[in-house]
């Protein structure tokens, strides 16, 4: 099967990892990939190697960032053509947040090709935080548009549920969640933790913003006084970088590591993690908190989007958005003194991961869709299915 995936290349995002995985499993599986994305004038020469194994076309844009596109005039004629010649037997667009997904239904109707699409953005399906108005609007200005598509990929039962209360056709959604390579995801050895000196370490990885409640999580770290053998690692960046590090420094026990590129070395992270934090007011269906628990770590996440849907049953500990830091404030002393309740916690996550959130079986689930779609049968996926 040929199929040309129109996605991110970068800044670094859960859409551009997402992309590269699902992209080079489908290769791995003896399938035709060509992989069109967007890219500015300036940027296409270093943007040349190429991640992701397979064909590519660059679509000209004005502006990307990590949470949106804005292509030029020229992206929708050159999507157009290359479409033409690469004559794929299928497109999947993992949604930017970009003006060409509302013409791209149209482009594929007249060079009769079936459309499938992944959406991502996040949201909090109880519309408790100020922040998520914003994301209801994302939400209601796509939601008759996903209907033009011949399918749309959800990560979770709760952002499908959201999307029919919306008015999208519930026969037009498939969840097919997340998922993790779990041979590269696994516990293992790591010298990080000697690296920081530190006896007992957690971990915060993902963007330095607004949507996911570091400060928060900084605040209840600061407040707890854990102790000198007690380590919290930032790993990534953000647009709030500056304005927090000069509180919450090393004196805190706070390790501010910066975006690290390189997967093993995120991996290594991970493996040498007792405890992983993600405190965010806004959600999907985080891959950060799912390659943390196929690593084996314990686990605590608020119930933003799908993460409360992952932890469920004992998994881990899920929070309320509501007073993050004062939950924290409970919950780090005990995490630093049961290690082996921290243990329990991350031999659930690991097995929680093997049950419903491998990659290989979110490929085999995609597969069946495309199947699916290209001999215009009905929908029968299973959102258990490993």
């Amino acid at each position: 099967m040929h199929i040309a995936w129109i996605g991110k290349k970068s800044p670094f995002c859960g859409n551009v990892t997402y992309g590269r995985e699902v992209t080079n499993s489908l290769l791995d599986r003896g399938h035709q990939v060509s992989f069109l994305h967007f890219a500015q004038e300036e940027q296409e020469e270093a943007d040349d190697q190429n991640p992701f194994g397979c064909q590519e076309v660059s679509l000209p844009c004005l502006y990307k960032s990590q949470v949106y596109t804005i292509p030029s005039p020229k992206a929708s004629k050159l999507l157009t053509r290359s479409l033409k010649q690469l004559r794929p037997d299928i497109v999947h667009a993992s949604l930017t947040l970009s003006p060409l997904d509302f013409v791209l239904p149209e482009i594929c109707e007249e060079l009769n090709i079936p459309l499938v699409a992944t959406f991502h953005p996040p949201f909090d399906g109880k519309r408790r935080n100020l922040k998520s108005g914003t994301q209801l609007f994302t939400y209601q200005l796509y939601a008759p548009f996903l209907a033009n598509y011949h399918r749309v990929i959800v990560f979770s039962q709760l952002q499908r549920n959201f999307l029919v209360r919306l008015g999208v056709p519930p026969e037009k959604l498939a969840v097919i969640p997340n998922g993790v390579d779990i041979q590269k995801y696994a516990p293992g050895p790591s010298n990080f933790k000697l690296q920081l000196n530190a006896e007992r370490l957690f971990v915060y990885q993902g963007r330095i913003a607004t949507e996911k409640n570091v400060e928060a999580m900084l605040k209840a770290w600061k407040r707890s006084n854990l102790g000198d053998s007690c380590k919290l690692a930032i790993v990534g960046n953000g647009p709030l970088c500056a304005s927090l590090m000069p509180f919450y420094g090393e004196e805190y026990g706070i390790i501010w590591v910066g975006f690290v590129a390189d997967e093993q070395r995120r991996i290594d992270i991970l493996r040498a993690a007792d405890v992983f934090i993600l405190p965010s007011l806004l959600e999907g269906l985080s891959l950060s908190l799912l390659e943390a628990m196929a690593c084996g770590v314990a686990c605590v996440a608020t119930d933003a989007g799908a993460d409360g849907e992952v932890l469920e049953d004992g998994a881990g500990v899920v929070l309320t958005t509501h007073r993050v830091t004062p939950q924290l404030c409970t919950l780090l002393p005990l995490f630093r003194d049961h290690q082996e309740w921290t243990t329990l916690l991350g031999q659930k996550a690991r097995k929680r991961v093997l049950e419903r959130y491998t990659l290989s079986g979110n490929i085999t689930q995609l597969e069946k869709l495309y199947a699916e779609v290209l001999k215009g049968q009905p929908l029968q996926l299973s959102r258990r299915r490993a």
